[in-house]
């Protein structure tokens, strides 16, 4: 599906700003490691493309696209706002020093949720897992400053 065709079905009006952003987003999704944007991060990457979007207009298309469904928000360690297409679902694991963050999927962790959720009476509808940890570069770092 095109963009222009998502933005209509999602019962959203196509407008430039709409359409740059969502193509970021898209354009980024293919990136292992620059998946997940703030409003700051989609402003700077505008601006450096020549793209003249305001800061309020973005935190408004972002949230129009959350509340659409396109996006999902994520609230990190620090607390700042980060967002990412709504594509599979996958579970994050971010570097507490540098804030990588890492995507992964695991069927015997989802079925283990799945069969807690059961063992305790609920059916599960959402869930999010984040695990905070120090990547492999990061370790190497404090190994190197150790010495």
């Amino acid at each position: 599906m095109n963009n222009i065709s998502q933005l209509k079905n999602n019962g959203l009006k196509v407008t430039g700003p709409r359409l740059k952003i969502l193509d970021l987003f898209e354009t980024y999704a293919e990136r292992e490691t620059e998946r997940h944007l703030s409003a700051e991060d989609v402003y700077r990457i505008l601006l450096a493309e020549g793209v003249e979007v305001g800061v309020a207009t973005i935190y408004r298309v972002l949230t129009q696209f959350e509340q659409a469904g396109i996006l999902i928000r994520h609230h990190f360690e620090g607390g700042k706002a980060v967002y990412e297409l709504n594509q599979e679902e996958h579970d994050h694991i971010m570097c507490v020093q540098c804030g990588l963050i890492t995507e992964f999927q695991n069927k015997e962790m989802e079925a283990m949720q799945a069969r807690i959720a059961e063992e305790n009476g609920y059916r599960v509808v959402d869930h999010s897992l984040y695990l905070y940890g120090v990547c492999a570069d990061c370790q190497k770092k404090e190994r190197r400053n150790k010495r």
